[in-house]
C-alpha cells in the first residue's frame, strides 16, 4: 500500500506514523521515517524555499519510485508526503515512512525512496534569498547516490 501526497499544508509525523502502524495491522516489525527540513542558515542569505510541481506528473513520478522500491524490498506500507509552495527556515518539506516486516528492508527502501526523490520526482525548487532568488537543480552528490542504487532513468 502506498499513500502519496503533494500538498501545501504541513503534516504531522505522529499522525502519519499512527495511521501507517494501523494499516500494517500487526504484520510490521519495522517502521522507518525520514523528514526533510528547510535549513535555518541565519548567517547566509537564504530565507526559505519555493517549490513548484506539475500536478499529476509529480505524483506519477513518485509512484514510480515507490513501485521500484516495492520490487526490491518486501514492504507493507509506504507514505510519501512532499510539500510545495513557499517554505521558511525550519519548515518540514518531505516525509517518507516505510513499513516492513524487517528493519533491513524498511531502512534500505526509505533511503532509496529519498535518494530518488532528489533526482527523479518532478519538482522545481527555488532558493529565496534576502536580496535575490535562484532556481536550483539536483547536485552531483544527489546523482551519485542515485547511481549507487544502480537505477536507470
Amino acid at each position: 500500500m502506498a499513500d502519496i501526497r503533494v500538498q501545501k499544508e504541513d503534516f504531522s509525523i505522529e499522525d502519519e506514523w499512527g495511521r501507517c502502524r494501523e494499516r500494517m495491522a500487526g504484520r510490521g516489525g519495522a517502521l522507518v521515517a525520514f523528514t526533510g527540513l528547510v535549513r535555518d542558515l541565519q548567517d547566509d542569505e537564504l530565507m526559505g524555499l519555493y517549490l513548484e510541481h506539475y500536478p499529476g506528473m509529480t505524483e506519477k513520478s513518485i509512484e514510480t519510485i515507490v513501485e521500484n522500491a516495492s520490487k526490491r524490498w518486501s514492504l507493507l506500507d509506504v507514505v510519501v508526503i512532499h510539500r510545495v509552495g513557499k517554505l521558511l527556515a525550519r519548515d518540514q518539506i518531505v516525509l517518507v515512512l516505510v513499513g516492513s516486516a524487517h528493519r533491513g528492508d524498511a531502512f534500505a527502501a526509505c533511503e532509496f525512496i529519498m535518494d530518488l526523490l532528489k533526482t527523479e520526482a518532478v519538482f522545481w525548487k527555488k532558493e529565496i534569498g534576502r536580496r535575490s532568488s535562484r532556481w536550483i537543480e539536483s547536485t552531483s552528490d544527489d546523482y551519485s547516490r542515485k547511481v549507487s542504487w544502480s537505477v536507470e532513468g
